[in-house]
């Protein structure tokens, strides 16, 4: 038990040995404040997970190192804390998260628990700490990303990251496609346009596990949205991915109960997987959201339209297995127009943005 402030308390978050024991009380009430924050937040559910789906991913891998923790107050939860050391730059860089309940805003308690976090990653050695954050709000006082793309509100998320010495280095856009009477007609237009200009190209696409033929381009894929896709100055390191991570990858999707299909192009001649395309959502609920994941184009095979192709080929197929999820959400830079204009293309609209901060801690 840390103090943090006066009635307040910051506990570590202490998991069972295996992921298959399931969740304890604790990690019940553990999910309940972090998905209440979200909604209290954002509005939305799209990305509250149960407490069962949330407990495979607070386990450690080999490419993060990931600790939790807990706020309580007046003898309840109130707040979480979570921190991923990624292990690709030998541990130098984090990902964390605050999330307390609104009704506990500026009472001095995120403060306390940010500096507790720092401290604790100072001692681990690390020089980096990421945030993505929503920003809500409308008018004219508006923070631009120093890439030129995008801007978000000066809201109090905004003021707190500010004042704590982070710095805003890129906007993403929440984008959503809803199914309607003329998406399927737009995406197989789309497709058979873009297969036209890729004859030097096919499709391949897989449910995960991935077939043994394609994890090694699958891998190499993956490790290519850590240098591929556009970074602004967040300084993400370069992924180191193989057969052992895909697995890993793999057997946590499996775990949290999501299914994932993935949609490749393929170079005919030399059988490189070229491109791809992730769409992934509870495999219990049929009714769900989707969630687009990674999509990437390596940068030799640009100009032949294959993220059109690999994104409708995947969205098609997609609807076909489950046709009762009605919704698609996707994340993209603001400043990655040729995925943006392709999302705008077959029918994707903004609604939400997020900030991606920074603070050096060295």
């Amino acid at each position: 038990m840390i103090p943090l402030t006066l009635g307040t308390t910051l506990h570590p978050l202490v998991l069972p040995t295996r992921a298959d024991a399931g969740p304890s009380a604790l990690l019940q009430a553990y999910a309940e404040v972090r998905n209440r924050s979200i909604l209290e937040t954002t509005g939305r559910t799209d990305t509250q997970l149960s407490a069962e789906e949330l407990l495979p991913v607070l386990y450690s891998t080999s490419a993060s190192v990931r600790r939790q923790w807990f706020i309580e107050g007046a003898g309840e939860l109130i707040g979480c804390m979570a921190v991923d050391i990624l292990q690709d730059d030998d541990g130098r860089s984090a990902i964390g998260v605050i999330a307390l309940r609104r009704a506990f805003w500026r009472q001095g308690i995120g403060t306390a628990a940010l500096a507790r976090l720092e401290s604790e990653l100072r001692s681990a050695g690390v020089s980096s700490l990421m945030c993505w954050v929503e920003h809500h709000g409308a008018g004219d006082d508006m923070l631009s990303a120093p890439t030129g793309f995008g801007a978000v509100p000066h809201d109090a998320a905004a003021h707190f990251l500010q004042r704590h010495g982070f710095v805003l280095e890129q906007v993403e856009r929440a984008s959503e496609l809803r199914w309607d009477a003329r998406t399927v007609q737009t995406l197989e237009l789309s497709r058979d346009s873009a297969q036209a200009q890729a004859s030097e190209y096919r499709v391949v696409q897989w449910i995960l596990p991935t077939p043994p033929e394609h994890v090694d381009g699958y891998a190499w894929l993956k490790s290519r949205m850590s240098t591929d896709a556009p970074d602004a100055e967040m300084g993400m390191p370069e992924e180191t991915w193989d057969a052992e991570r895909v697995w890993e990858f793999e057997a946590r999707q499996a775990a949290k109960g999501f299914v994932v299909q993935v949609t490749a192009a393929q170079h005919i001649a030399t059988g490189e997987l070229c491109a791809f395309n992730e769409l992934a959502m509870r495999a219990s609920a049929p009714d769900d959201i989707t969630h687009q994941l990674d999509t990437l184009v390596l940068a030799a095979h640009r100009g032949h339209r294959l993220g059109m192709l690999v994104k409708t080929a995947g969205l098609l197929a997609w609807h076909e297995r489950r046709p009762g999820s009605a919704r698609v959400i996707t994340y993209n830079a603001e400043e990655n127009r040729p995925m943006l204009d392709i999302n705008e293309a077959i029918g994707f609209a903004p609604f939400a943005y997020e900030g991606a901060w920074k603070k050096a801690l060295a």
